[in-house]
């Protein structure tokens, strides 16, 4: 299962005109990632005025409208993140200092419950995130967990750290996640889990025995990391929302990133699932409306 995430939340938009911004630029830019071999493209939305993060419902719903309408089939996986950015005020450290980007879960969730994407991330702990704190606390994820699951949507659990991996089980043992797990493995985000081939194959060893799993790199990180998985016999993620570049100075497009991964695919003796193939095989609900 090839990922293609195609915009995230960063501060890229000065950096790379190819990050779209709009729900239209979003919307197109998953349908030529699609095309390009991706079988799932992850939406996060972005003010279309300004370029920052946004978590409006009504800028997802014309995304996902916009992509559902087409003619190009692909897997719709929505952020569940949302607000989590966390920096304390230096003079008063219970308070949330500028910079910082708070939801509740359930505001998390708003956009799953609205449009019921087959698939949504679930993040499984906080973890230092360069300066800010990225706060996920265990009562919040339990919530949220509760409420992908009501929504029929499959939770992809986002894990920064080897900790994050054990509380995923743990929801898993309170019965918070149903079905195959499928993880993701967050590599190289400072300061999350390392990316090196040792750090992927001990993720690995801490996962239940009828888990799936993919892994993804940070910038220069990215493409030698869809490598690294598909060795290990992984699913696969890039994107402009974890790189931004092709090669020192040549700057990327999400369906650039896409072709190249399915090259590296090939190479490893493996292509990317189709859409349909992956609703097969992770029992993923159906788009037009089904269970």
């Amino acid at each position: 299962m090839l990922t293609a995430a195609i915009t995230g939340a960063g501060d890229t938009v000065k950096k790379n005109e190819n990050v779209p911004v709009t729900p239209q630029e979003i919307a197109d830019s998953a349908i030529k990632a699609a095309k390009a071999g991706a079988t799932v493209a992850h939406l996060h939305v972005r003010d279309p005025e300004t370029g920052g993060i946004s978590h409006d419902t009504e800028l997802f719903r014309e995304a996902v409208r916009l992509i559902r309408e087409s003619d190009q089939d692909v897997v719709i996986n929505l952020t569940s993140g949302g607000g989590g950015d966390f920096i304390p005020d230096m003079d008063n450290p219970y308070q949330a200092g500028e910079g910082s980007d708070m939801q509740t879960p359930e505001e998390r969730h708003e956009p799953i419950g609205a449009l019921l994407p087959e698939m949504c991330t679930l993040d499984c702990g906080s973890v230092n995130f360069g300066d800010a704190v990225y706060l996920s606390p265990s009562d919040w994820l339990r919530q949220q967990a509760k409420l992908v699951k009501d929504a029929n949507v499959k939770p992809e659990l986002e894990c920064f750290d080897t900790g994050h991996i054990a509380f995923a089980k743990q929801l898993i043992k309170e019965d918070l996640i149903e079905g195959e797990p499928l993880f993701q493995f967050c590599l190289g985000i400072p300061w999350g889990a390392e990316n090196d081939a040792e750090t992927i194959e001990y993720f690995k060893t801490r996962l239940p025995e009828n888990a799936h799993w993919s892994a993804f790199g940070i910038g220069r990180m990215q493409l030698p990391t869809v490598e690294e998985a598909a060795k290990r016999g992984g699913n696969v993620r890039v994107g402009l929302e974890d790189n931004i570049y092709m090669a020192k100075g040549v700057k990327a497009t999400n369906e650039s990133l896409v072709e190249k991964a399915v090259e590296i695919l090939k190479e490893q003796g493996a292509e990317p699932m189709t859409p349909q193939e992956a609703r097969e095989f992770y029992s993923l609900r159906d788009p037009k409306g089904g269970q």
